[in-house]
């Protein structure tokens, strides 16, 4: 005689289980990319209520026309900051190289594009360095803008508070990836052989 075994499905919200079946690791990750893009959201959102409710607003291309090793009267509106936004960029592709190796259990190219990342976020990191010292000795700070409106009038410090507070939040964003991919790059280098703990 056979009985018959009816098997009880489980429900998705009985728990023990995760129902998207994520790794811990990949949801932590996701969390903090949400928490970091509505940061910068509000503070964005927060830039631009206030830029559009002020009426004067300094000319970024007299605010950022020098570069390292410019003389004081350098007229190149903008390049500084579009070479800041190229290393970002390419930075940014080494570390999806660098994940992308880590899927293919390829350890050496881990180690490279990881280290290449890294050198991206030192050198944007340097420049910012020195955007925010050239700034500053320009007379510029948190409650104090050098700087005037595009109709020559006084401005506010609006923008450079904001300027800073960004650029402040946005570095220190890079820093901590740069911390970051030192660790994974030094894990990668002794520990690890299994693709799901390189990446």
């Amino acid at each position: 005689m056979s009985v018959a075994v009816r098997e009880q499905k489980r429900s998705a919200w009985g728990g023990g289980y995760s129902p998207f079946k994520v790794e811990y690791g990949k949801l932590m990750m996701w969390f903090f990319l949400l928490s970091d893009s509505f940061t910068f959201g509000a503070l964005l959102i927060s830039y631009l209520t206030t830029r559009f409710a002020t009426m004067g607003w300094p000319d970024p291309n007299k605010v950022f026309k020098s570069y390292p090793g410019a003389s004081e009267f350098a007229n190149a509106p903008l390049v500084f900051v579009s070479v800041m936004t190229f290393i970002l960029i390419i930075s940014s592709v080494t570390m999806v190289l660098a994940v992308q190796a880590g899927k293919e259990m390829n350890k050496k190219a881990v180690i490279k594009y990881t280290l290449f990342t890294i050198i991206g976020g030192l050198l944007f990191l340097s420049c910012q360095a020195w955007e925010w010292t050239h700034l500053y000795r320009e007379g510029a700070w948190w409650g104090r803008n050098p700087f005037p409106n595009f109709d020559g009038s006084l401005s506010s410090p609006n923008f450079t508070n904001f300027f800073f507070t960004i650029t402040g939040f946005h570095g220190f964003h890079v820093f901590s990836g740069v911390i970051i991919n030192i660790v994974m790059l030094i894990m990668a280098f002794v520990m690890y052989s299994k693709k799901e703990d390189i990446i």
